[in-house]
C-alpha cells in the first residue's frame, strides 16, 4: 500500500481541528504508526497529545506527505514554513478550501506535486466524500497516494479539472449544512403539527438518516425511491406537489443554495 511510504518517510499533518483529527485517527486505525507522524498545531487538543504522534517538533527534511489543514486565513502564514519541502519528491495534499494549485506552486515551487481536496464534515465519523484533482507534477501517483488517506475518513472521487471544485463545494462541501437545516424545519413543523419538540427531533433526524442510508444501498436511484413511496392521491403526493413546485419548491431552492456556493467558492479562490 502506499500508506508504506508515509510509514517510512514521514507524514506531515498541518494544522489538527477537526477535520484533521479525523483523519488522523482514521489512519491509525488503519496501521499507520503513530511515531511515522508529525503534526504541527498550535493549540492540540488534549486527544491530539495522547496519540503519540511528533507534535509540534522539528518535522522530518522530505517526508512522503504533507497534508494541509490550515484555516484558509492562515494559509498565508503557515505555508511558506514548509517552502523547503518544495519542488521535490513531497506531496502536498490540501484540504483548505479556496486555495488554488496555482497558490501552491507559487509559494512552494512550480516543480511541487500538489493535490487539491474537497472533503465534507461527515468525515469525522467516516462517512464523508472527497473530491480530489492534482497538478502535472503530482499526477497519477499523487491522486493514487491522496486517494488512499482520504479513504480513511469516507468515499473518494477524481475530478477532471480543477474548476470542477467550486461545484463540488456547492454539492457536498457545504451539502451536510443544507442537510441539517432540513433536520431542523421538519422538526419544526412536526412540532407546529402538535408532537412534542423531542419526538419530533427524533423523528427528523432518523427519517433523514434512513433514507440516506437507502439511497446509497439501493440499486435503484432516488427519483425511483421517491416513486416508491408516493402513493397516487395520498399523504406523500400532497407533500410532494408543494416540495416540487417549479418556482418555490426544491428545485428552484436547492439550485439557488448550490449556486450561491459556488460563486462563494470562486470568490474565495479569486482572494
Amino acid at each position: 500500500m502506499q500508506e508504506s511510504r508515509c510509514a517510512q518517510h514521514g507524514l506531515v499533518l498541518l494544522g489538527c481541528g477537526k477535520m484533521g483529527s479525523a483523519m488522523l485517527a482514521g489512519w491509525l486505525a488503519r496501521g499507520l504508526p503513530a511515531t511515522s507522524v508529525w503534526v504541527n498545531d498550535p493549540h492540540p487538543s488534549a486527544w491530539l497529545s495522547a496519540q503519540g504522534v511528533h507534535l509540534n517538533e522539528d518535522l522530518p527534511s522530505d517526508p512522503a506527505v504533507v497534508l494541509v489543514a490550515v484555516k484558509p486565513q492562515m494559509m498565508a502564514d503557515a505555508l511558506p514554513t514548509l517552502k523547503a519541502m518544495g519542488n521535490g519528491a513531497t506531496i502536498f495534499v490540501s484540504v483548505a478550501a479556496g486555495t488554488t494549485i496555482d497558490y501552491f506552486e507559487k509559494t512552494l515551487g512550480a516543480d511541487t506535486p500538489v493535490v487539491r481536496a474537497m472533503p465534507n464534515t461527515p468525515a469525522a465519523i467516516s462517512q464523508g466524500i472527497t473530491a480530489i484533482v492534482a497538478n502535472a507534477k503530482a499526477g497519477t501517483a499523487g491522486l493514487d497516494e491522496a486517494e488512499v488517506l482520504l479513504s480513511a475518513v469516507g468515499q473518494v472521487v477524481r475530478l477532471e479539472t480543477e474548476e470542477q471544485i467550486d461545484a463540488v463545494t456547492g454539492v457536498s462541501g457545504s451539502g451536510p449544512a443544507y442537510v441539517f437545516h432540513m433536520i431542523e424545519t421538519m422538526a419544526a413543523a412536526g412540532e407546529a403539527q402538535g408532537l412534542p419538540a423531542a419526538l419530533a427531533m427524533q423523528l427528523a433526524k432518523a427519517t433523514v438518516a434512513g433514507a440516506g442510508a437507502l439511497a446509497l444501498q439501493s440499486d435503484e436511484d432516488p427519483s425511483q425511491l421517491r416513486v416508491n413511496v408516493t402513493s397516487p392521491n395520498g399523504t406523500t403526493q400532497a407533500a410532494l406537489e408543494v416540495l416540487m413546485d417549479a418556482e418555490t419548491g426544491f428545485p428552484a431552492l436547492l439550485s439557488s443554495a448550490v449556486k450561491a456556493a459556488t460563486d462563494r467558492s470562486k470568490e474565495l479562490a479569486r482572494g
